[in-house]
């Protein structure tokens, strides 16, 4: 799982999980006159509010959380694992909303209501995370600002001005590189240039391209080179990437596992 792809609202899915988890070792029900010491059930110990807000709400943050870290979302029944997440998230506020209007499950419908027992402070805090879990998954691929990357990328060691040559290396800059990029197929190569032979335009373009380094904004798909449609990798905000060649489809990138690739999209990377 790959940390640095988690966005800002990845962050806001953590964190209310976290004051979910915390609220639910708080009081679930308020009644008005009762003795000090009296000890009150928490939401554990309420089968509905434990399955239908607690540990939906967790579990949903979890598949969100997971599924933008894995470098290719996993798909359950044709949906993402992450809009399953979603889902779960959804109604977890759903159900502790119906909650706190009836904390007390119908049963002050079958006596006085009069001293019928209020929400308490575990399930008001328990809807106040789940609606910010909620909103925060759903909103999350819709807002930019909640797209940047959680963890900042970090800055090469030397900067390079536009398309020089980046220091050694692969992952990030400046690391040993295994094997260099770029370089022009020898006589005999597939591609070479038979003795003497001039290059075409489109040759010459290629050799003029220096691999570079470079970070995205935003998670953004890497195609195959073959013009499939289905992407067959994710690159993630916070890690460094190396352009090996300017394609005739776009910008022609490898990921740290080896895999080569077209971005499509190069709108606002940042260059190492």
């Amino acid at each position: 799982m790959n940390i640095r792809s988690l966005t800002r609202g990845d962050g806001v899915v953590i964190g209310a999980a976290v004051l979910l988890f915390v609220a639910s070792f708080f009081d679930n029900y308020s009644i008005d006159g009762i003795p000090d010491g009296y000890d009150l059930p928490n939401l554990w110990n309420s089968g509905p509010v434990l399955f239908g807000v607690v540990l939906a709400g967790i579990v949903g943050a979890a598949l969100v959380v997971v599924s933008r870290g894995l470098p290719q979302t996993p798909k359950v029944v044709g949906l993402d694992l992450g809009q399953f997440g979603v889902a779960f998230t959804v109604f977890a506020a759903w159900s502790a909303l119906g909650n706190v209007f009836d904390p007390s499950g119908g049963y002050d419908n079958v006596r006085d209501s009069s001293n019928a027992p209020d929400a308490g402070a575990g399930l008001i805090l328990a809807f106040i995370a789940t609606l910010l879990l909620a909103g925060a998954a759903v909103a999350t691929p819709l807002v930019p600002a909640l797209q940047a990357g959680l963890v900042p990328a970090p800055k090469p060691q030397t900067p390079q001005p536009y398309g020089a040559q980046p220091p050694a290396g692969y992952g990030y800059p400046g690391a040993p590189q295994p094997s260099a990029f770029g370089a022009q197929p020898q006589q005999g190569q597939p591609g070479g240039q038979p003795f003497g032979g001039q290059p075409g335009p489109a040759q010459a373009a290629a050799a003029d391209f220096s691999p570079f380094w470079f970070a995205v904004p935003v998670p953004r798909p890497l195609f195959a080179e073959d013009g499939a449609p289905t992407p067959i990798a994710e690159l993630a905000p916070g890690t460094w990437y190396l352009a090996v060649e300017q394609g005739a489809q776009g910008l022609v990138a490898q990921t740290q596992d080896g895999r080569r690739g077209v971005l499509r999209d190069t709108s606002g990377i940042q260059r190492g």
